[in-house]
């Protein structure tokens, strides 16, 4: 898969960084990773990849938080929305097949509602699927019923064969990530609130609601160094 990912010493420093911060392990995201990695042993990762490019290079590209600005956005936009290329950030699905619209990306770590997710795969959304060292579970159990899916590491690339790594933190700057990789010819963001809320289709508990704040401030912090992003 060489050639695919970004270069992963742009990407190492900020990774040590959100470890350190989070006191988050390396062992347990490299082991997540090996076990999607052996899942999709048999993907043919390379032709959902060029698929991807085709739909994003060039492009006016849509990412859809799940903030809850997301559903104004989608209906203030409808048109533009329809016309351009939709990556959604996990949760945010649910909000777009709520308004009949299916992402052409989906990128999730199997946070948001997974019906829903399934639902956008069945109906052709490319699942971009990410393994950190909290979703192993998830995804022994959930991962070998995707169709068109491609996963991701937060480690080096380099030790997996199928896994690939374009950089960013949470589901929503990874998807930012991803469409930057690709060179779109503009990146929009809609519901991106980084008000110190947590929009419903986050599907966040409230234990959780103090990690959540702090990744979105990463989010944030990371969605700043990336020029051009537009904020509908």
């Amino acid at each position: 898969m060489k050639g695919f990912s970004m270069n992963y010493s742009e990407w190492e420093k900020i990774y040590k960084s959100i470890l350190a911060d989070f006191g988050f392990s390396e062992e347990r995201d490299v082991e997540s990773a090996k076990v999607l990695d052996r899942i999709l042993s048999d993907k043919d990762t390379e032709k959902i990849i060029t698929k991807i490019g085709s739909l994003i290079k060039g492009k006016d590209v849509i990412v859809f938080g799940a903030g809850d600005s997301v559903c104004r956005s989608i209906t203030r936009y409808r048109g533009f929305v329809e016309l351009s290329t939709k990556i959604s950030a996990d949760g945010a699905t649910s909000a777009l097949l709520e308004e009949g619209i299916v992402p052409d990306i989906v990128v999730t770590d199997l946070d948001g509602n997974i019906d829903d997710i399934m639902l956008a795969n069945s109906m052709g959304s490319i699942v971009v699927l990410h393994a950190h060292g909290d979703n192993i579970e998830k995804i022994n159990l959930l991962a070998s019923k995707f169709d068109r899916v491609v996963g991701t590491t937060q480690t080096n690339p380099s030790m997996f064969r199928k896994l690939l790594n374009f950089g960013g933190f949470t589901d929503g700057d990874r998807a930012v990530f991803l469409a930057r990789h690709f060179r779109p010819r503009r990146i929009y963001l809609a519901g991106f609130d980084f008000d110190g809320k947590i929009g419903r289709y986050s599907f966040t508990s409230e234990r959780r609601v103090p990690i959540k704040l702090k990744k979105l401030e990463w989010c944030r912090r990371l969605l700043a160094g990336i020029d051009g992003l537009t904020f509908l």
